[in-house]
């Protein structure tokens, strides 16, 4: 089975939209293990983005209602997070998404955060970065994270306005390739999340 996680440098970086994308390049399952914030649900919009019959999209572990750190959000509805309750969905899929939540470092629980999730069902790790005053920090931080836990580094996607500069001093620093620069898009669809996921095969095919 090959297994993505989906994480990201900051909240609202594009994780959904790179999860729709990843889901619908291999019709992959989706599954968001937390939620926080049940109004606006990440699995509900990488449902509305993708075409393919296969996905199937799993229930979350924990669904949390108020939008904000899934520790907080949980404290607000009276429950703990415990990394033990979160159990990989059983499948026929040969290929499965997990979406975070947040950053990849923001807490689950007093002593757990979002990126050990990947040491309950390891996988490759797919970080989104997205280009603004600071990104650079924020990326190099996280990729340090994620060598320091000798997590499986499947590459980078860039999602949003380009920054040339800040795109080569990050790439000539981590030991990954680009998987895509997606741009700031003025609409995203299910034909938009489908021309990417045509573009992530070919970026991958080229890798080998």
């Amino acid at each position: 089975m090959s297994r993505y996680f989906i994480t990201a440098i900051s909240t609202d970086s594009g994780k959904t939209l790179v999860s729709a994308i990843f889901t619908e390049a291999f019709k992959a399952d989706y599954w968001k293990p937390v939620q926080s914030g049940l109004e606006e649900r990440d699995t509900d919009a990488v449902k509305a983005l993708i075409s393919n019959e296969k996905t199937v999209s799993h229930p979350e572990a924990y669904a949390l209602k108020t939008p904000m750190s899934p520790h907080g959000a949980a404290e607000i509805d009276g429950v703990e997070i415990s990394l033990d309750k979160i159990v990989l969905p059983e499948t026929q899929n040969e290929h499965f998404v997990i979406e975070g939540a947040g950053g990849m470092m923001v807490p689950l629980n007093d002593k757990d955060f979002v990126i050990d999730l990947v040491d309950q069902f390891p996988c490759e790790v797919i970080l989104v970065s997205n280009l603004y005053l600071g990104s650079i920090n924020h990326t190099i931080l996280s990729i340090n994270e994620i060598k320091r836990r000798g997590l499986n580094l499947k590459g980078i996607i860039f999602n949003g306005d380009s920054n040339p500069s800040s795109e080569k001093f990050i790439m000539d620093y981590v030991d990954c390739p680009c998987l895509l620069h997606i741009p700031q898009l003025p609409e995203v669809n299910q034909e938009v999340v489908l021309e990417y996921a045509e573009k992530l095969k070919a970026s991958l095919k080229a890798l080998g």
